[in-house]
This record gives C-alpha cells, structure tokens and sequence, in this order.
C-alpha cells in the first residue's frame, strides 16, 4: 500500500513538473515523463540513509539558533517557529516530522547565489534528466558540504547527533563508523558523490588557497583518527597522512601527535582482517579488533563533545570562541593519550606475532605484563593476555583431562612427530616400535612453553596427558579416562593460577597412581622383572645347576648338531624338577630356549640361551635394547657357571682318584698332580669370587636400588624406565661388561674387562682338558702297572721269572690315546691353534704316540699344563691392575676379595694405540721383548721368570 501511494504521488509530480512542449505528440510526451519517473524512482532508492539522529527537538533549537544570529530579519520570525513547532509536533498525520524541518533548514541555506551558480552551470537544482547525472538528485544535507564547503565562520553545518554505528558494522575505509560520513571528502580510493559542475582541481586549489580554523581541523579530527580521508586531512597512502600547510607550527606539532593514532589505527584494522593460520594469532586478532572498537566508543564520545562545542561557537570572538567551548586539539592531544599507548602498545604485539605463534606468542605478550615498569602496559597486557590465552587454556583443557592433543596448527608444547623416520640420523637401538607408543608418540618443545607456566610446570602437564594417552590406548582403559574427565574436568582461564595449580597437582597424582597400578596389577610388570632376574640372571640356582647338568652331554656335541625340541625339553625338566615350578605359569610360558646364529667350529655351549618374551604394553619398560642387554649378561654369566660346571667335575675326579688309582702311581705323578690340584682350587677360587661379586655385589644390589625407586610414593612411568635403565647400566658396567672405551676413530670398542674374562675362562677350560689328560694318563699308567703285576704273578705261578712276552706291554691303550686327545685335537673346547695362547708342535708328538712313548705324551702334559698355569696368573695379573685403577668401589673390592692373601702380583697395563688389542699372550710378550720395547716389557719378563722359580 505505501509503495502504490509513493508511486502516484511520483507520477502526479512528474506530471506537474513535466509539461508538454509546443508541437509534441503524445509518445514523445510519455517517453520523457517515463524517464523523469525513472529517474525519481532511482534518486529514491540510491539515496543513503541518514547517519543523523532523528531528534525533532534538536532540528528546532539550530533553526530557532540560526533565526535568532540572522539580523537581516526580525525577532518575530523567531517567535513564531516557537510558536508553531507545538502545533506541527501534534499532527497525527505527518510521521516524518523530522525529515520535514531538516529539508526547510537545508532549503533555508541555500542563497541567491548558490542558485545563481548553480543556474549558471546550466542545472537545476532540483530534478535534471537522467543524461545530467544521476546522482544530481535532490539537495541532501552532504550534497552543500561536500560540493561548495561553507566559510568555517559558519557554525551551524551540522544537523544532529551522530547515529552510533550498528552491531554488526565494522569500521572501514568506506564507510565511517562515527558521525555523518557523507560529511567527509571523497578519498582516493572511494568514488566521490559530486556534481558535474565541480572538479577536484578546484577543491585542491580551494585547499592550498584556504587555512582551516581549529574548528574546522576539529571537525574533521574524529574522521582522521578513524584513519578517514578528510578534505584539509587527507591519507595518500596507508602509512601517510598530509598535514595543510599555512598552519602556525603548534598546530603542526598538535596534528603530528594525533596523527599517530590515525596511522596505527588503519595498520591495527588492516592486521585485524587478515588471516592467521593459528588459533592464538587468531585469538590475538580478536583482541585487537575488541580493542579498537573501545577506540571507536572514544571517538564517538569525542565527536560529540566536538559538535556541541562547535554548535556554541561565536563567529565574532577570537578563534571563533573556540577556546571557551570546552574542546580544542590540545585537549583531544590529551584525551587520545591513553588510546595512543595502546594503540602502540598493540602495533609492537602485532609486529612480533608475524614471526611467532603459541606459547611463543604469549610469552610475548606476559614479558609486557611481568618486565615493564609503566603499570598502564602492565594492566593493558593482562587484559590481552586474558583473552589471547583462550586458545592456550582449552588446548590445555583437552590434554590434562582427556589426554588428546587438539592442536591443528602446532602452537601448544605438545607435539606428535611424524611416525616415519626423516633418515636424518641412526635410529636409536634402545628404542623399538613397541616403545614408541610412549617414548616417541609425543614429544615436549621447550622453547613452545609459556611464559605464564614454569618448565617444570609444563612437564608436568605433559606427563599427564602422556599417561592418560596411554592408558586409553596402549592399557585399553578408556572408560577410566572418560569417567575421570567427566568428575574432573573444569575450565581454567588465565588469572586463576592457584586454581590451575591445584587442578594440575591432582591430576598429576590421580593419573600417575592409576598408570602404575595398572601396570602391577593387570600387567605384571614386577613379575616379570623378578621372572628375569631368577632366569637371565641366574637368580634361581637350582633351576641353573639342573638345567646345566641336563644339558651337559647335548652342548659338548657341535653346535650344528643341536636340536630345538631337545632344549626345549630339557628346560621344562629343568623347571619341573626345581622350585621354578612354583612360579607364575605365565611367567614360566614366556621362558623359552633358543639358539644363536651358528657359526664353524662352535659347540652348543656357545649358542645355546634363554629368552623371556614380552608384550604391550609391558615392553615400555623393558624395551628391546633391555632385552638384548638381559641376553648380554645371561650369556656372560652362563659361560662362567659353565666353567664352575666343568672345573667342579674335574676336581671331583680328582679328588675321587686321589684315594684310588692316582695313590698307586705317586711315585712319578704326585708333584704333577699336586701343582694341578692347586691350580684348579685357584681357579675354582677366582670363579667363585668373580660369581659372588656379579650375584650379590652387582645384581641384588641394583635389584634393591631398583625396588626402591620403583615403590617410592608418587612413582611415575617414566621413574619405573629411567630406574629400570639405570639397573641395567649398573649391571653391564660394574659386572665387567659394560666399561667400554673409544677408540682413535671415535667408535667404541668391546669392553677390555669382557675380552680379558673371555680368554681367562677359555685358559681354564683348555686346562681342564689338560688334566682330564693327565687324569686319563694316570689311569692308563694305572692300567699298565696292574696288568704288569698281573703278568708278573701268572709267571711265577708258572714258574717263570720276568714277563714272558715283553712286547704285549708296550702294545697301545686307549687310556693313553685319551690322555693325547686334548695335546693333538686342533680344536679343544671350542678354542683352535692359531687362537689358543700356547700353540703346540704335535709332529714330533703324534711321531712318539705312534711309537708309543708314555714318557713323551708326559712330558708333552706336563708341559702344556705348566704353561696354561703361567698364562693364567699372568692374564689374572693383568686383570687385578686394571681392577685397582677403576674409579668404582666395587670393581676395586673384587680385585682387593680376588688377591686377599697377596698371591697375586698386579701389572698395570701399558697404554696401547688405539686399534691395537694389548698383548696378553706369551708368545707376543717373548716377540716385544726381543724387539725392545720400554722397560715395562723387561720388568714383565723378569715377574715371569720369578713367578716360574716359585712354582
């Protein structure tokens, strides 16, 4: 209905408007009331909506105002506008009362020589055919002012308040967030609503011609600070604002200091709307945007106090009155300090947020609050840090209570590296896929941690949200996690560090006591650190001493001939007939027998082992580097009980012989048997104490260390691998088996204390054999003697005196081919020729076994044996010097338990190149001695040859 009315009453006037012309026929009468129609219809709907207030009160005091300052006519007329605003405020008919007394004010400016010149230019102003322009519309109350600006004498131009800027509006280049911004000139970027009969060269040449007042500088001021293009206060580029010139140098002064909101304004929007791939420069965006529209809450405050001054200026005083008005640029310079320093304040936090992100970002923004001395930066970066922090707190939300990462852009000091490996560098071979769930699956970024939380603080957090990542995934427990987010979870907001504390700590304790009791109790992790260390470490003797008795004739055989059902047999023998039986069956079925990679020329003693098998998510603390390191030491440990093994045999044999058959040949055996008797007991000594220290002084030490840490309140996961390692590193390096040194290239070689233990116990096995030769010497001299006496009873039963046939005694006996065997097998016990310390000519030897020499295959024993003893004392010498300068007290109290009576006489050993293995053979020590070397080489031999006199 109100479109229909608004359309016949366009067309009624452009009837009145449009008459027809002289000699016109109807069609062409139509076609220019159609386009004057058009053209009205097109003014109305183009027309911008007023940015004034509507207040009725306010229009009548500036015509009341302005009729009372006009002299040119009477007092009455005043009087009478007073008298007939009341009569037109009661009108129920008209709606728009205001619009109606805003368009008299307007038409009332408008003089005889504004329409003269007008007329001249050849419009009208009003209406115009549409080839004239369409934007020369009817008069508005921008058209006067931005066409033909008035005298600043004039103080009326403004027509009301301004109209606040909507919710929605942002503030902008196009379009002015306070006061009327069609009041302002058209800026470079923006199209200009002019009229034909004005260009902008004479609107610059009006500008360089006219000095602004302080009046009109402040009516353009709240334009410009909003970073506005202004007729006397252009921006011809971003970061550029032209001041007038013909101004007093105070003014300048004033204009530079106000200058700088403006140009920090238009920076501070352009930053706000761009992007950021980050939620806390998002975050940061938001709080700068929020900011400025405080600033713009200001300026709208500002321009009001600027027109009412304006409004009540007198053209007349100096200044125009200016000064009593309450408003001037000094004034403003004031007003705007504050706004000034946060606007700097912000453009410094936006500088630096292009080259950083997160924690990086906050710390940023916190040194402001925490290391400035000026308390207005202080409390205006608090109130940024409260809402940039937002992001940071719900990321922190997420992992400490649900422990899930929810960082799609990298800022939180969380970070989950790529599963696959970069090939930047040697993957570490003490961790394994299996572990990585836990070691590797997060990472912590220090240089990513907040100001606002310390660095232990923070590893704190990361061990939470670890653990609950693990429990939900690896434990297979995410009903725990779900009802613990559910009772715990709370929001946390910077401020509030009291509450935080609080809420991490109890997290902190709730998690780690859930963790580790779901790893004692469901997982067994304890049992199977016990299970290793009854069955690696040969915790459980007699499990070992049956296992190792059991297996004793399979390992003597070639390491090509075992068999992994034969193993695995005698193992479950060996756990049945022991107190292993009464262990945990799923310890015992992770037990299981293998054999190592074969190689020519080994026996089964040198691959068989133990392997105890390990899951998920047990393995994360017994990793596969800790596997490999248990197989270490249960292959050390299982060479030396197998040397006790076969040194026990042999001296049980000997001591049974002692009172049989070795007693019936003293005569020319006894000082033989009597040096092997005393040098088994040295051995059997040196393993004993080597067993008990490794045992006792390393391993059940460490495992109570171990248990300590482990049972300590408030135990975390990462305590129970970092004790965990700590007892295994104690275990190789205090058990001789782990003080490794580098060589000259930088790689690091076999431990020196491994490689001396290792041809130790090889020397005690090849004299084992040695007297299990002579032991087998004795028995066939044993042998000979009774069947001689044998022979000599037959003969004088018969008569006869002496043997009748000679020749039988000195036929061969398989007990003095046995006591060869060890003098002519290339390989005794695994060691070969070249390898063995003492080489052995066997020509001249195999020549008299063939004949038969008893006294040779003697000589060749006692020869080997006295050797082999020598070799022994001087390795063990070597050993308990190396012992003596270790700096670990245990080490030195082994060498200190090996040498309590002083039997022994320590050598330190003579610093070799790198890469040279030292000399531990005779052989090599005769070679250097007679080549010269040092005096150490001299002194060596000379502790030799005194040794050689005492035996």
């Amino acid at each position: 209905m109100g479109d229909q009315r608004v359309d016949n009453a366009l067309t009624a006037l452009v009837e009145i408007l449009v008459p027809s012309l002289n000699d016109e026929d109807a069609a062409s009468l139509d076609e220019r009331r159609d386009d004057a129609l058009a053209l009205a219809k097109d003014i109305l709907e183009t027309h911008p909506k007023s940015s004034v207030v509507p207040d009725v009160n306010h229009i009548a005091d500036i015509i009341k105002r302005k009729l009372q300052l006009n002299r040119d006519r009477d007092t009455e007329e005043a009087d009478r506008v007073s008298q007939l605003l009341p009569r037109l405020l009661e009108q129920p008919v008209l709606n728009h009362k205001w619009a109606i007394l805003s368009l008299l004010n307007e038409l009332a400016d408008l003089d005889s020589v504004e329409v003269n010149a007008l007329a001249l230019n050849g419009h009208r102003p009003r209406g115009g055919s549409p080839h004239n322009g369409r934007r020369a519309g009817p008069l508005n109350t921008s058209s006067q002012e931005q066409h033909h600006p008035r005298a600043p004498e004039n103080p009326l131009s403004t027509n009301g308040l301004p109209q606040m800027p909507t919710r929605d509006t942002r503030p902008s280049r196009a379009r002015g967030t306070l006061g009327d911004v069609r009041r302002r000139s058209p800026s470079r970027n923006e199209p200009a609503v002019t009229t034909p009969d004005l260009k902008e060269e004479g609107e610059s040449d009006i500008m360089k011609m006219t000095k602004p007042t302080e009046a009109t500088l402040l009516h353009d001021l709240p334009f410009t600070l909003q970073g506005l293009s202004t007729t006397y206060l252009p921006f011809p580029s971003r970061s550029t604002l032209k001041l007038p010139p013909l101004l007093p140098l105070p003014v300048i002064s004033l204009l530079h200091t106000l200058a700088e909101p403006s140009l920090l304004y238009r920076v501070l929007s352009d930053f706000v709307e761009s992007r950021d791939e980050g939620l806390v420069g998002q975050s940061l965006r938001s709080a700068i945007g929020m900011e400025l529209r405080s600033y713009l809450g200001l300026l709208a405050t500002l321009e009001g106090e600027i027109r009412r001054a304006i409004a009540t200026v007198n053209p007349e005083e100096p200044r125009g009155g200016i000064g009593k008005a309450g408003v001037t640029l000094k004034r403003c310079v004031v007003w705007t300090r504050e706004a000034t320093m946060g606007l700097r304040l912000m453009s410094l936090m936006a500088e630096e947020a292009k080259s950083r992100k997160g924690g990086q970002l906050i710390t940023m923004i916190h040194s402001f609050s925490s290391s400035h001395g000026d308390p207005f930066v202080a409390v205006f970066a608090e109130r940024m840090l409260t809402k940039v922090t937002r992001p940071f707190y719900d990321m922190l939300r997420q992992w400490i209570y649900n422990g899930e990462l929810s960082d799609p852009y990298h800022e939180f000091f969380v970070h989950e590296p790529s599963p696959k490996h970069d090939g930047s560098g040697p993957i570490d071979p003490r961790r394994a896929p299996a572990t990585s769930v836990w070691e590797d699956k997060y990472k912590m970024e220090v240089d990513m941690i907040p100001s606002i939380i310390t660095e232990e603080f923070a590893r704190k957090v990361f061990l939470i949200g670890k653990s609950l990542n693990f429990i939900r995934y690896s434990c297979g427990d995410s009903s725990w996690v779900e009802a613990y987010c559910k009772d715990a979870s709370r929001e946390l907001h910077y401020g509030d560090t009291a509450t935080l504390e609080t809420s991490i700590d109890k997290a902190y304790k709730t998690t780690m006591a859930r963790l580790i009791d779901l790893m004692d109790n469901k997982f067994r992790m304890f049992e199977h650190l016990r299970a290793l260390k009854k069955y690696l470490l040969l915790g459980q003797g007699d499990f070992i001493a049956l296992l190792m008795e059991s297996l004793a004739s399979n390992l003597d055989r070639p390491a090509g001939s075992q068999q992994r059902h034969t193993l695995t047999a005698q193992l479950e023998y060996a756990i049945r007939g022991s107190n292993a039986q009464y262990d945990s069956p799923e310890a015992l079925r992770r037990l299981d027998a293998r054999l190592l990679d074969l190689s020519h020329g080994e026996s089964g003693w040198d691959v068989f082992t133990l392997e105890y098998k390990v899951d998920a998510p047990v393995d994360v603390v017994i990793t596969a580097w800790a596997s490999k390191e248990y197989l270490v030491v249960f292959n050390f440990l299982w060479r030396i009980k197998r040397v006790e093994f076969a040194l026990g045999s042999t001296w049980r044999r000997c001591m049974t012989g002692a009172r049989g058959v070795l007693a019936t040949i003293e005569d020319n055996q006894s000082k033989d048997w009597k040096l092997a008797r005393c040098c088994i007991a040295e051995m059997i000594h040196f393993v004993n104490q080597l067993q008990y220290y490794i045992l006792f002084e390393v391993i059940e030490a460490s495992w109570d260390q171990l248990e300590a840490a482990t049972t300590k309140p408030g135990a975390t996961l990462d305590d129970l691998i970092e004790a965990h390692t700590a007892y295994l590193k104690a275990i190789t390096h205090k058990g001789l088996l782990g003080s490794a040194r580098s060589s000259a290239t930088g790689s690091r070689e076999d431990s020196f204390f491994t490689s001396q233990l290792h041809h130790i116990l090889k020397t005690m096995l090849a004299y084992k054999d040695v007297v299990d030769g002579l032991y087998s010497f004795s028995v066939a001299e044993f042998t000979r003697r009774q069947e001689k006496n044998a022979r000599l009873e037959t003969g004088t039963a018969k008569g006869r005196r002496g043997l009748a046939d000679d020749d039988d005694l000195h036929s061969p006996s398989p007990n003095l081919a046995a006591a060869a065997k060890p003098l002519l097998n290339p390989n005794p016990n695994g060691i070969s020729r070249a390898e063995s310390p003492f080489p052995i000519s066997t020509g001249a030897l195999a020549a008299t076994t063939a004949a038969d020499s008893t006294d040779a295959i003697l000589s060749a024993l006692r020869l080997r044996l006295g050797e082999l003893s020598k070799d022994f004392r001087t390795r063990v010498n070597v050993l308990l010097g190396d012992l003596m300068v270790q700096p670990d007290a245990d080490m030195k109290f082994l060498g200190v338990v090996m040498n309590f009576n002083d039997v022994y006489t320590p050598r330190k050993r003579r610093r070799e190149r790198a890469g040279k293995q030292p000399p531990g053979t005779v052989r090599e020590r005769e070679r250097e001695g007679e080549k010269g070397k040092g005096k150490e080489g001299e002194g060596g031999k000379e502790e030799e040859a005194k040794d050689g006199e005492k035996e």
